[in-house]
């Protein structure tokens, strides 16, 4: 499999985003997925703000499907211009507990997302009705969350051990709920895949989040599996439950209803 790179416009004049994808060899336009990175664990470690995600177990899983996939670097991540600025704490800490500061981190993430989608409606390898987001981690919250900010954009929103604030901040309980109610307005449904040893957010948590989104009238399905926060690397306990949510969502599509 061959991954190509290009830099898009993010919407402010001094940065460029970073876009990895891999698609398959056939002729498109293809099924497009736009797979989101998670954070840098604490934070407090520069050095792995340049590294640039794009997990193979989920470019091999959708281009083997016939699928195109995009891993977006948002800004100051990987080689995308501008800073990092995604709820990190003034003195340089790492990422803050502040609830208002982490929620200015998310809603800078989804400024990068906006750009995206406005990549993807330019690309004519990209079949533009049939549209996924998925991401890992912070990337899956965000997903999630975006799918209900920008309705009718995907037709599905896939969430990998997805939170925006790790057990380490006591406000985890109040932002990661919050945030996840923000994906409820999306008409299309969600898959969660949540690890039960999962360090950064327990499993009792991510059950409450998925609650929280159903009762404010989200549509979904939660997946209990037993591993950790590298779920995602282990794509034996998730593939079969991937297969099916892909087949229920990839129905003929009335092109009317399409924002795109």
């Amino acid at each position: 499999m061959k991954f190509e790179k290009s830099f898009i416009p993010s919407g402010q004049a001094d940065a460029r985003l970073e876009v990895v994808l891999a698609k398959p060899q056939s002729d498109g336009p293809h099924p497009t997925v736009v797979f989101n990175h998670g954070s840098t664990g604490r934070g407090d470690n520069k050095s792995l703000y340049s590294r640039t995600v794009c997990p193979a177990a989920a470019a091999n899983y959708f281009v083997e499907k016939g699928w195109m996939i995009l891993f977006p670097q948002r800004r100051g991540r990987g080689k995308s211009g501008g800073g990092y600025g995604e709820g990190l704490a003034p003195d340089g800490s790492g990422y803050s507990c502040n609830v208002e500061i982490a929620v200015a981190g998310f809603e800078r993430a989804v400024e990068d997302v906006d750009a995206v989608v406005r990549h993807l409606r330019e690309r004519s390898d990209v079949d533009q009705d049939r549209l996924v987001i998925g991401g890992v981690s912070r990337g899956g919250i965000l997903s999630v969350a975006y799918a209900g900010m920008r309705p009718n954009t995907f037709r599905g929103a896939i969430n990998f051990n997805g939170g925006w604030l790790g057990r380490g901040c006591p406000c985890h309980e109040i932002v990661n709920p919050s945030l996840f109610e923000r994906g409820a307005p999306a008409e299309a449904p969600t898959l969660w895949l949540h690890g039960i040893r999962d360090l950064y957010y327990s499993i009792e948590h991510c059950r409450a989040n998925f609650e929280t989104y159903l009762s404010a009238g989200g549509k979904g399905n939660f997946v209990a599996a037993q591993m950790g926060h590298a779920l995602l690397f282990k794509p034996a306990l998730w593939e079969r439950h991937l297969d099916q949510y892909l087949s229920d969502i990839d129905m003929p599509h009335d092109p009317k209803t399409s924002a795109l």
